[in-house]
């Protein structure tokens, strides 16, 4: 069994940033990658961001240079670091891990971006 549970999700002002975290525990032997995918209302799910476990990171083309996904190893814990907030990113932010070739989600957290 594999728990994510994420923090950091808020109401933010246009342009402003917000920090998500998303800490693993359980059985996670051999977590190869942690990510971020979010969802807006009436919108599919969508990736943003995956870290793998040597550290390489891959963003999703609109969150280039804005979003930076990061990880902290001794506390199983990756990050999202997000900057210039806009009104399109208001979504659920959903935590993603692959551990021995399964996908284990969080339950999500709500980020708004409005004035």
């Amino acid at each position: 069994q594999v728990q994510l549970v994420e923090s950091g999700g808020g109401l933010v002002q246009p342009g402003g940033s917000l920090r998500l975290s998303c800490a693993a525990s359980g059985s996670i032997f051999m977590l190869y990658a942690m990510g971020w995918y979010r969802q807006a209302p009436g919108k599919q799910r969508e990736f943003v961001a995956r870290i793998t476990s040597g550290g390489s990171t891959y963003y999703a083309d609109s969150m280039k240079g804005r979003f930076t996904i990061s990880r902290d190893n001794a506390k199983n814990t990756v990050y999202l670091q997000m900057n210039t907030l806009k009104p399109e990113d208001t979504a659920v932010y959903y935590c993603w891990a692959v551990v021995a070739g399964r996908d284990y989600w969080g339950q999500g957290t709500q980020v708004t971006v409005a004035s």
